[in-house]
C-alpha cells in the first residue's frame, strides 16, 4: 500500500523547538519510518522553504517530497494559507509525472487538511485527517488566544469531508464531537508514540555533568514550543514559591521568533526573584533531548491546552515524574498519583505544591519513576503504527465498497478538479 502523509506547513525534518515545530513533527516522521519498516511506501509531502533536492530518500520505502508554493524559504505558518491552491497543484503534478498514485492520503493539521483533501478527491482515495490542534479548542483554552475564525471554519468542513478522522485521545474525540459536530463513527482514536529505544533511563550523573549542571541541587525541566499557550509564566511564578533556592530550571525550545516572550519570560523571573535559577537553552535536537529528561527531577507541563503531551511521555519514558496541567491528552497519559500529579487549575500554587513535595521526597520520585517506566510501553511506534495500519486497511475496504468518495474519481479530470480548487479556495 501506497500511502501520502502531508504536512504543509512544516517539514518533519526541520529543527525541534522552533515555533512551529514540535510534537507533530515528530509524529509524522516516526509513525512513517514505522510503517516504512511494516512494509508500506511512504511519500511525506512538505512545502519547500530551502534550497534542497525536491525528492529526498529519508529510509527504504520512506521518501520526502518538497513541493513548490510560494517562496523557498520559511514563511509565517498563517500565510501558508495563501499558497495551499498552488500547494495542492504541485502535489497533483508530482502524483501524475510519478506515474503510481496513493492508496490513502493522511494528512496534519488542517492546512494540510485542505490540500490533502483536494488531493484525495482527484485521486479518488480515502481521505485521513489527523488535526493536532483546533483552533476552537485553544481559543477556548485560554483567554486571549484568538485562532481566525477561517481556520475554524475550514476545520469543519475538513471534518465533514474525511474519510476518518484520527485523534490522539478520547478527550480529543469528545471536543471534535462536541465542537464540530464530528461523526462519531468516523473518529478512530490512535494514541501518539516514542522512541523507547531513544527514550529510556539512563544515568542521572553522567547527564548533569554532560550538561554542566549541579549534581546535588534539584533541576526541574520544561520541553516544548516557547508560546503563550504553554503556561511557563505559570511555571516560573511556581518555582519562584519553592523553599529551595538552589535549584535550576532548564526551559528547552524556542528559536529567533520566540524572542519577545523570551524577553517578557525573563522580565518575570527578574521580577519574582528566580532569574539565577532559570536557563533558556532554546531548541535541541530531538536525538538529545533524553539526556535532558534523565538530568531532571521533574518534567513540568503546565499547558492550557495538549492534544496529547508528547513531552509527557517522553520524560516518563525516561523514569523522570511529571507534574502536568490536567488538560487535553495529558489526562490519559499521565495518571495522577502515580505516574506524576495532574493540577486541575491554571495557577502557580498547586504547580508548586506538587514540586514541592516531589522535590523533598526521593522515594516517591523512584516510585513515580518506576511506574512511569512502565506505563509508557503502551505508546510504543511499531504498536502505534499497526494500529494505523489497520486503520488505513479499514478505510480503503469501506471506500472501495462505497464505490468511491463520490462516484467521481475517474472523471474527476484536470479541469474539474481545477474548478473545484478555485470553488473551495482559502477565504
Amino acid at each position: 500500500m501506497r500511502i501520502a502523509q502531508v504536512s504543509a506547513h512544516t517539514s518533519p525534518l526541520a529543527p525541534l523547538g522552533g515555533r512551529e515545530t514540535g510534537g507533530m513533527n515528530v509524529y509524522v516522521l516516526e509513525l512513517s519510518r514505522e510503517l516504512a519498516r511494516l512494509g508500506y511506501e511512504i511519500d511525506i509531502f512538505t512545502r519547500r522553504d530551502a534550497d534542497l533536492p525536491r525528492v529526498e530518500t529519508i529510509a527504504p520505502n520512506l521518501r520526502l517530497i518538497r513541493v513548490e508554493a510560494g517562496p523557498p524559504e520559511p514563511v509565517e505558518k498563517e500565510a501558508i494559507i495563501d499558497f495551499l491552491p498552488d500547494f495542492a497543484r504541485d502535489m497533483r503534478r508530482f502524483v501524475h509525472e510519478d506515474g503510481r498514485g496513493y492508496d490513502a492520503i493522511h494528512s496534519h493539521y488542517w492546512q494540510s487538511g485542505w490540500a490533502g483533501g483536494h488531493l484525495a478527491r482527484a485521486l479518488d482515495v480515502p481521505h485521513l485527517v489527523m488535526f493536532h490542534t483546533l483552533g476552537e479548542v485553544k481559543n477556548r483554552a485560554r483567554f486571549g488566544e484568538q485562532e481566525p475564525k477561517k481556520r475554524i471554519r475550514h476545520e469543519r468542513q475538513i471534518v465533514r469531508r474525511a474519510s476518518a478522522i484520527v485523534t490522539a485521545s478520547s478527550h480529543e474525540r469528545e471536543l471534535l464531537e462536541r465542537y464540530y459536530a464530528a461523526d462519531h463513527g468516523k473518529i478512530h482514536t490512535i494514541p501518539c508514540g516514542v522512541d523507547l529505544e531513544r527514550f529510556r533511563p539512563s544515568d542521572r550523573a553522567a547527564a548533569r555533568k554532560k550538561l554542566g549542571l549541579p549534581l546535588g541541587a534539584p533541576v526541574l525541566l520544561w520541553v516544548g514550543r516557547l508560546e503563550k499557550l504553554k503556561g511557563v509564566d505559570i511555571l516560573i511564578s511556581a518555582v519562584a514559591q519553592l523553599d529551595a533556592s538552589d535549584f535550576t530550571l532548564l526551559i528547552v525550545g524556542g528559536d529567533d521568533r520566540a524572542d519577545a516572550l523570551k524577553a517578557e519570560l525573563r522580565g518575570q523571573a527578574e521580577a519574582e526573584g528566580v532569574a539565577k535559577n532559570i536557563r533558556f537553552i532554546g531548541a535541541v535536537k530531538h536525538e538529545d533531548l533524553p539526556d535532558y529528561y534523565s538530568a531532571a527531577d521533574v518534567c513540568v507541563v503546565p499547558s492550557y491546552y495538549e492534544s496529547f503531551g508528547l513531552v509527557a511521555v517522553e520524560a516518563m519514558a525516561c523514569g523522570t515524574p511529571v507534574v502536568a496541567s490536567r488538560v487535553g491528552g495529558l489526562i490519559s497519559t499521565v495518571t495522577d498519583g502515580v505516574t506524576g500529579y495532574l493540577i486541575p487549575w491554571r495557577c502557580p500554587e498547586p504547580f508548586a505544591e506538587k514540586l514541592e513535595v516531589l522535590l523533598t521526597n526521593p522515594e516517591l520520585r523512584a516510585n513515580f519513576s518506576r511506574a512511569a517506566q512502565k506505563s509508557v510501553e503502551r505508546f510504543a511506534w511499531r504498536r502505534v503504527a499497526l494500529q494505523m495500519a489497520s486503520l488505513y486497511d479499514r478505510v480503503l475496504a469501506e471506500h472501495r465498497s462505497r464505490g468511491g468518495v463520490a462516484g467521481e474519481g475517474a472523471r474527476f479530470g484536470k479541469e474539474a478538479w481545477e474548478a473545484a480548487l478555485l470553488a473551495g479556495g482559502i477565504r
